[in-house]
């Protein structure tokens, strides 16, 4: 299964219906596969081979998505950036990838150029808009290519995405997904699982940087619906386009999910043609599902765990968000779940251990191998399992639920501590907006508690008054030993806290005492 394929079969199928909607562009199926066919053949003329990686330093827009397909007809790994990293993190995903090319748009030109100089190889340039000397502009590489479909993939090429993980806990490593996972995943579990048709209009509020951004846009390649893609997050913004382009399905984290649900309660009628939610990158909180089910009742809520190495593991559909509130659901269809111990022995029925995962072999959903990194992928495998590195627990109805990030877990006097665990204990003062708990160094303890937290505008609270609130609701000595108030969590472009700069500032506190 090969993605360019699945587009050329929608480019038949429904040549002049939307594929694509951003900002001012609107773009048939017909034209986007006609547009991949001669980006495709423009490359492998110019001299890129089979394999040989891309990366697309952009934000949200149309030129993405024809950037994406374009390389998948091409043969070339598809490296996507996230427009939010720091220039350092941009370097080392250039250089650790080695890339043939790197497409990006003029806001990003510095930093684009300044890690393909620092690439081991000489990267060609491309740049979306007028170019620079050293450069060519996306549209003239486009008038280069013919629109002839391009030359088939090798049968036994299978590589499509390189997806670096998001970093929170440490350095990302390079995520290599297939065709086949992309396909199977967004063409028929997906659709199998939520009921996605040709006729639904997607909007995608995440980057497409991300895998959960990318499967949105193989939704639509592989199904012939439509994604109407906003350039950046705005709640306002969002909800004027889900009204104007009769949005049918709505793809989010938890994060936007926040920021969207004062817009959709002051506005339920303008939501009234939505029937969908699909929610993935955290647990997705209880207080939003009880506002949403107030405010637009007739919306059903998918919510669903999932991983860049792991694809689409678990989900808990409508009928079971106010049952089973807490879990991520069951494994979908053709996934399977193990929860075991640190000597990967298999843990009884309602015990929180380590999540493994497989969905036949590596590489049908799951990852086939970190980018050049054999120690980090002989790591990530138990006997053909994939570790998730997330600490969770099966119930005797076969639901799962996320406990934690295994590198996020503390132990302390000998005794695990998860820090979602004290995190909803903080998140339930009422003046507490969000919570993130990581460890610290203790001399006498090994490691203990160290939190921080934002507050809720116009409220506050002392650092004794939240531990002792802590200690009414969890096991004393699960308590946070330090609180400290911060203005806003730092955050990665998928909206996941980013720990590892929370572990460096919280050291520095705790060296002062």
């Amino acid at each position: 299964m090969k993605l360019g394929a699945m587009l050329a079969d929608c480019a038949l199928r429904f040549p002049e219906r939307e594929a694509i909607v951003c900002e001012d562009r609107r773009i048939s199926f017909g034209e986007l596969d006609r547009t991949a066919n001669r980006l495709a053949n423009a490359l492998l003329a110019r001299g890129q081979t089979v394999g040989d990686r891309l990366v697309m330093y952009m934000p949200n827009s149309a030129e993405l998505v024809e950037a994406m397909v374009g390389a998948a007809k091409s043969g070339a790994l598809i490296v996507p950036v996230a427009t939010r990293l720091a220039a350092q993190e941009v370097d080392y995903i250039v250089g650790d990838c080695e890339p043939w090319a790197v497409i990006f748009t003029p806001e990003f030109r510095e930093t684009a150029h300044a890690a393909a100089a620092n690439a081991p190889n000489d990267p060609f340039l491309i740049a979306v808009g007028e170019a620079n000397d050293g450069e060519i502009s996306f549209s003239a590489l486009l008038a280069e290519g013919d629109e002839a479909t391009a030359p088939p993939l090798p049968t036994e090429f299978d590589d499509l995405v390189i997806g670096y993980t998001s970093g929170t806990t440490g350095r990302p490593k390079g995520s290599i997904a297939t065709h086949t996972a992309i396909v199977l995943l967004g063409g028929f579990i997906n659709p199998s699982e939520w009921g996605l048709t040709a006729e639904d209009r997607i909007i995608a509020t995440t980057p497409m940087a991300h895998r959960t951004g990318l499967g949105r846009i193989a939704n639509a390649v592989c199904l012939g619906c439509a994604v109407v893609i906003l350039p950046k997050f705005d709640p306002v913004a969002c909800v004027d386009t889900i009204e104007r382009e009769k949005i049918t399905v709505i793809g989010l984290v938890p994060t936007i999910a926040r920021m969207l649900m004062a817009e959709m309660e002051k506005r339920p009628d303008a939501c009234r043609t939505l029937r969908m939610m699909v929610a993935t990158g955290e647990a997705f909180p209880v207080e939003i599902k009880q506002r949403l089910a107030a405010a637009v009742p007739h919306l059903k809520l998918y919510s669903f765990y999932a991983q860049t190495e792991a694809g689409f593991i678990a989900c808990l559909r409508p009928e079971e968000q106010l049952t089973y509130p807490t879990s991520c659901g069951r494994p979908v269809p053709g996934v399977e779940l193990r929860i075991v111990d640190a000597e990967r022995n298999e843990l009884p029925v309602g015990e929180t251990g380590e999540i493994l995962m497989r969905c036949g072999a590596p590489g049908l959903t799951a990852m086939t191998h970190y980018w050049r990194n054999p120690e980090a992928t002989e790591a990530a495998f138990h006997e053909g399992w994939l570790i998730t590195g997330d600490v969770g627990r099966l119930d005797e109805h076969g639901y799962l639920y996320f406990v934690d990030r295994a590198k996020d877990m503390i132990v302390s006097g000998g005794l695990n501590i998860y820090s979602r665990e004290v995190e909803d204990a903080l998140e339930a003062h009422a003046a507490v907006n969000e919570a993130a708990v990581l460890p610290v160094p203790d001399p006498e303890f090994g490691e203990s508690v160290f939190a921080y937290v934002t507050f809720h505008e116009g409220k506050t609270a002392t650092e004794d008054d939240l531990i002792e609130h802590c200690r009414s609701l969890i096991a004393s000595y699960k308590k946070p030993k330090f609180v400290r108030p911060i203005d806003v969590l730092p955050r990665n472009s998928t909206g996941k806290v980013v720990k590892v700069m929370l572990r460096e500032s919280a050291a520095k506190e705790t060296e002062k005492i």
